[in-house]
């Protein structure tokens, strides 16, 4: 018994280090970082990470990359082929990565994971922006006026402001628009679609006043909002974008109510009345400020009241 164990020892030991021995093998070595490597053809590919060279070109579009792997997956951006699909709901993709990125809209996977505030995030990239609002880094800057952002599609936006740039256009009428929401918004009055109903979403939203809650964080200043659609009106205090224009003067506003308030200086419209004098405002502001001038004279009223009383005494 003894004599088999040791032979089954010696057989296992023997075949232990054989194959140790070839998943430790790498005797190609990177001079750059000391990386190694089992095979020369590695080593190779992995030195362009270094040199920045790159060998492989695109004949369509002159592109350049260090792997050739890379160029056959670019290639699928020229001739359109989307060879990965989900399984689930059938779309398609040129790359495996944006398939794999896909799949987590399906399973919920957020492997991504904020170091500071423990949020989680389906994307790496996502992670990164939002890495931004704990460090306030603004790596974009316009080269118009030196205002700088978060986030670089945001800057897009932004640039806008300068080029006038319109590049979203309806088909229906061919008014043109500098943001693609805005777009999808206006093609309603077209379609009739009303896509918001009256419902339990609703109540959530009421809720939110009740607790405070505030689940819409702006990337850029990290301020936090009750609802989705406040969160899209502060973006503009960002981007600089007015979307909203006056159709008598053409005068731009950032927000839809400020365009409403300022309607009224063209249609004299006073919505809000003094119960006091019956005297009208355009503007809530100024009704109250307004309000100011009642209790004011009230309190000088009770207070020389107060006066001539203790005079007849």
């Amino acid at each position: 018994m003894a004599t088999g164990n040791n032979s089954s020892d010696v057989v296992g030991s023997s075949l232990e280090g054989k194959f140790a021995g070839r998943v430790a093998a790498k005797p190609f070595q990177c001079e750059e970082c000391c990386r190694k490597f089992s095979l020369v053809g590695h080593l190779v590919k992995h030195m362009r990470t270094h040199t920045g060279k790159k060998p492989y070109r695109c004949e369509e579009c002159s592109r350049q990359f260090s792997k050739l792997s890379n160029l056959k997956t670019h290639m699928h951006t020229h001739t359109g082929e989307k060879p990965f699909r989900c399984e689930e709901c059938g779309k398609q993709f040129s790359e495996l990565g944006n398939l794999k990125t896909h799949i987590r809209t399906h399973t919920g996977e957020k492997p991504y994971r904020c170091e500071e505030c423990s949020k989680r995030f389906s994307r790496q990239d996502n992670l990164k922006t939002h890495m931004r609002t704990h460090t306030g880094e603004k790596p974009y800057r316009c080269e118009e006026c030196s205002r700088q952002f978060s986030v670089l599609s945001n800057m897009r936006v932004h640039m806008r402001t300068h080029t006038e740039e319109k590049p979203y256009m309806c088909e229906q009428c061919s008014r043109q628009f500098k943001r693609l929401g805005n777009l999808k918004g206006h093609m309603r009055s077209h379609t009739g679609e009303k896509p918001y109903r009256c419902q339990l979403g609703n109540l959530k939203v009421h809720v939110r006043t009740h607790t405070g809650e505030k689940p819409y964080r702006c990337e850029e200043c990290s301020k936090q909002f009750g609802r989705l659609c406040h969160l899209q009106a502060h973006m503009h205090t960002h981007t600089g974008e007015k979307p909203y224009r006056c159709e008598e003067c053409s005068k731009q506003f950032s927000q839809l109510g400020h365009l409403q308030t300022h309607m009224r200086t063209h249609t004299g419209e006073k919505p809000y009345r003094c119960e006091e004098c019956s005297k009208q405002f355009s503007q809530l502001g100024h009704l109250q400020a307004h309000m100011h001038t009642h209790t004011a004279n009230k309190r000088s009223e009770s207070f020389f009241g107060s006066v001539i009383h203790l005079v007849t005494l």
